[in-house]
């Protein structure tokens, strides 16, 4: 990870402080055996599966003490980091379309069809003003700066901000500004960060990949021969005034064909990115069937990565196993 960068953020004086006594209990981190990362890759509404994941390994008795993340994957893991993966669950299973819907606030114009403010408000319910190294748990977060296509690595500074520009897709999000900087998504240079979960200190990394479902054979499009049609048919068609009346194909609104089309590329950058840098053990949910935009549909997210991780349970304990072994 040689193009990432370690940024500083500064506080924000204009959003209300974050209220102490508040943060939920965490237990304490372990002091022996390898050190476990969780990297949790981006998938927009399909990253319900992360909660999923988290509570089937907490359960089966792996603890991570180190959580990079990456769009939905920076939001759910700063949440975990922090103490807060319960109410962030509550909050997620309590959304219908319309609170969906009443969670995006149309930007016009401007860099992005959603200016974001209500998700912020709603980060800061949860999260509020603490910074990412004041967090029980090591996290941090991929960003992507426009115009160089650096990977940012986020480590440090308020924890809100990181995870903004983490998940500031391009043309649905403005991005985020720092320090002379413009930050965005960081899919488009990392999806699933195992790189950076290593470099916070992870002896081991299980990653959970989202985009595995978009990859499949080549479809190369071959013509439809035409049906034959009768001497009738072929007469009226050639009479004045008739047209021919040609099927329609629903084509998607403009929101779902950039995420659409995001994911697709989060696909691809994914495959390569894990290629270089493989973690300990990998799980892939199958949200082939969940939707981009089926945010309300939380409950099923959630145990379709619950489900997944159960599954893995064993050869994730024969890792942590051999390395302690070794250790």
């Amino acid at each position: 990870m040689s193009a990432s960068l370690a940024l500083q953020w500064q506080a924000c004086p204009a959003v209300p402080h974050f209220l102490p006594g508040t943060v939920e209990p965490i237990r304490p981190l372990p002091s022996a055996g390898p050190r476990i990362g969780l990297a949790l890759g981006g998938g927009s509404a399909r990253g319900w599966a992360h909660i999923g994941v988290i509570r089937a390994l907490e359960e089966g008795g792996i603890h991570p003490t180190v959580v990079a993340g990456c769009s939905i994957g920076a939001v759910v893991g700063a949440c975990y980091a922090a103490g807060r993966l319960d109410r962030l669950e509550t909050f997620a299973r309590e959304l219908t379309r319309r609170r969906v819907v009443r969670l995006i606030d149309p930007r016009f114009p401007g860099s992005g069809l959603i200016a974001g403010n209500r998700l912020r408000q709603r980060l800061f319910a949860d999260l509020g003003t603490r910074r990412i190294e004041s967090l029980p748990i090591r996290f941090g977060c991929v960003a992507t700066e426009f115009g160089s296509g650096l990977e940012v690595s986020l480590t440090a500074g308020p924890t809100v901000e990181a995870v903004r520009a983490s998940y500031a897709i391009p043309g649905l999000f403005p991005p985020v500004t720092h320090e002379g900087r413009v930050l965005m998504d960081g899919t488009l240079v990392n999806p699933v960060p195992v790189a950076l979960a290593r470099s916070l200190g992870a002896d081991l990394v299980i990653c959970v990949n989202l985009n595995g479902d978009t990859g499949g054979p080549v479809v190369h499009e071959v013509p439809t021969p035409a049906p034959r049609r009768s001497f009738l048919q072929v007469i009226r068609e050639r009479l004045p005034g008739f047209e021919r009346q040609e099927p329609e194909i629903p084509v998607p609104g403009i929101a779902r064909v950039v995420l659409g089309a995001f994911n697709i590329t989060q696909d691809r950058i994914s495959r390569a990115r894990l290629e270089r840098d493989p973690p300990d053990v990998a799980i892939g949910p199958d949200v082939a069937s969940f939707g981009l935009f089926d945010f309300h549909k939380a409950a099923e997210g959630i145990e379709i990565g619950y489900r997944a991780a159960r599954a893995a349970l064993p050869r994730i304990r024969a890792v942590v196993n051999g390395a302690a072994a070794r250790a």
